[in-house]
């Protein structure tokens, strides 16, 4: 992930926010990066959509019976609208002792903060409990399913080969104590974050 990303925050509600950034950046983040946002705390999001709107230009651009790549290139250096990054809110740090607490913040961050993703050392530290799971899954505007996989997936990626086995076992038992009622669910699950074997 390039570190060099900047995104700000749009809007801001109780369960989550979303944040803004221009399209041409490298590396935009993905669906299941575990974001930071210093603001009174410092927040921790997870994102679950990715939005592009469209402008007035775009509307007329899509009209044209042959679109010359130099104004796409101005379109999406110059436009107007940025590209939206919608993110649940699951926890944050508590000030003084760096305490991570899994939940929602006491106060959303506030329209132009600055948004960044976490590094890897960040996110094994977060993903060190699992309390979080139990609200992104009974979150409904969410793709939880989704969410998870790509999140847990990337999560695991950041550990040692030892440790991710564990953290993917460890993963596995909260789910099924979670899902333990919906089996289907489950087991779709545990096959989305299942580590891929590597070709012979």
């Amino acid at each position: 992930m390039n570190h060099d990303f900047k995104a700000w925050i749009l809007r801001a509600g109780a369960a989550g926010f979303t944040a803004g950034c221009r399209v041409l950046q490298q590396d935009v983040p993905r669906l299941g990066d575990l974001v930071e946002v210093q603001s009174s705390v410092t927040l921790f999001g997870l994102i679950y959509d990715v939005t592009i709107q469209d402008d007035p230009m775009v509307r007329q651009l899509v009209l044209a019976d042959v679109l010359e790549p130099e104004l796409i290139l101005d379109q999406r250096e110059n436009r107007l609208v940025p590209i939206e990054l919608h993110i649940l809110s699951v926890g944050y740090r508590l000030d003084g002792s760096g305490e991570i607490v899994q939940g929602l913040p006491p106060q959303p961050p506030t329209s132009l903060e600055a948004l960044r993703v976490c590094n890897e050392i960040e996110l094994r530290a977060f993903t060190g409990s699992l309390a979080y799971l139990q609200w992104v899954l009974s979150t409904p505007q969410v793709p939880a399913d989704e969410l998870l996989a790509a999140h847990l997936v990337r999560a695991a990626a950041v550990r040692a080969p030892e440790a991710r086995t564990l953290f993917l076992l460890r993963v596995g038992r909260e789910l099924a104590r979670l899902l333990n009622a919906d089996l289907v669910r489950l087991e779709r699950l545990l096959k989305r974050i299942k580590p891929r074997e590597a070709p012979a």
